[in-house]
C-alpha cells in the first residue's frame, strides 16, 4: 500500500511540475563572462580531516574551497545531522545507527577522529549553515535515508533561517525528493546526482534542474546540453589531477573533491 501511494504521489508530482514549469519563476542564471571551476570540498576537507565535521568544513574554508558538500540524515527525534553513512563510530569504537538514536544519545560522547587530536561531535545541519555563512561558502546538500515530505520542506526552511537559499544547491539521487523540493521552493536551485546520463537526467534537464554526475561518465556533450538550458553542471568525486583537467575541459561549473587544489593554480 505504501509503495502504491508513493507511485501515485510521484505521478502527481511529475504532472504538476510539467504543467507548472512554464509559470514558475526563473532560477538564477549562470554568469557567462568567464568560466572558472568552483572547487567543492567533498564532505569538507575530507582527505586530511574527519569528514562531515566542523573541523573538516572550517579547514576547507581556510584552504580556499568555494563551497562544501555534506550529507544530511535525521535522528530518531527528528534532528538534522551530518553523516555519509547511516552509522557513526564513537570515540570508544561503539557503532550507532543515526535513525535509531536521539540527538542527545548520539552526542553523549565524541566521534572517532582518525586524523587529528581535535575532540569532535556529530555536526548538525544548523551548525553547518552557520559555518558556511561565516565563511561565505556555497552549500551542496544531499539528503540521505528516508525523509517525510514535511521534513524535506523543513530542511530548506532551516537553510533560509540560517543562511541564504541562493547559496545552496539541493542534491539527491532520488528524483521524487527533488520534485517535492521544487514544488515547495520553486526558486531553489535543484541538482540531480547521477552516475550516468540516464532517464532521470533527461527529466531533470526538461524540468530545469542542475546536474551532478560521476566524473567517469561525464562528457562535454552532457555539459553542453545543460549549459544550453542555462543550468549548472558539477562532477564528483575527482581526486586525480589529470581527470580534473579533463572534467574542467568539458566545461563543468563545479568539481567535488577531497583534495585542494586538485586543479593546477
Amino acid at each position: 500500500m505504501k509503495r502504491l501511494f508513493s507511485f501515485f504521489l510521484a505521478a502527481i508530482l511529475v504532472f504538476s511540475c510539467c504543467c507548472l514549469s512554464f509559470a514558475l519563476p526563473e532560477q538564477p542564471q549562470k554568469d557567462e563572462t568567464q568560466h572558472q571551476v568552483a572547487m567543492i570540498g567533498h564532505k569538507g576537507y575530507s582527505a586530511y580531516y574527519q569528514e562531515n565535521t566542523i573541523e573538516s568544513f572550517q579547514k576547507a574554508a581556510e584552504a580556499g574551497f568555494s563551497g562544501v558538500e555534506t550529507d544530511v540524515r535525521m535522528t530518531k527525534d527528528g534532528v538534522f545531522v551530518l553523516s555519509h553513512g547511516e552509522e557513526i563510530e564513537m570515540a570508544d569504537g561503539t557503532m550507532m545507527k543515526i535513525a535509531r538514536h536521539t540527538y542527545r544519545e548520539l552526542t553523549a560522547q565524541p566521534l572517532k577522529n582518525e586524523y587529528t587530536d581535535t575532540t569532535l561531535y556529530l555536526c548538525t545541519l544548523a551548525e553547518y549553515f552557520d559555518l558556511c555563512k561565516e565563511n561565505d561558502l556555497f552549500c551542496f546538500i544531499e539528503l540521505k535515508g528516508y525523509f517525510p515530505i514535511f521534513k524535506i520542506v523543513e530542511v530548506f526552511k532551516l537553510a533560509k533561517e540560517h543562511y541564504d537559499l541562493q547559496k545552496c544547491e539541493f542534491q539527491s539521487f532520488e528524483l521524487l525528493v527533488l520534485l517535492v523540493a521544487h514544488i515547495a521552493f520553486p526558486d531553489l536551485r535543484i541538482m540531480l546526482a547521477t552516475n550516468t546520463y540516464n532517464f532521470n537526467a533527461k527529466v531533470a534537464l526538461f524540468l530545469g534542474f542542475d546536474l551532478d554526475m560521476n566524473h567517469e561518465s561525464l562528457t562535454a556533450d552532457v555539459v553542453q546540453r545543460f549549459h544550453d538550458k542555462d543550468r549548472w553542471v558539477s562532477c564528483f568525486t575527482v581526486n586525480d589531477k589529470e581527470e580534473a583537467l579533463r572534467c574542467a575541459a568539458c566545461g563543468v561549473d563545479f568539481m567535488e573533491t577531497d583534495l585542494f587544489p586538485v586543479l593546477p593554480v
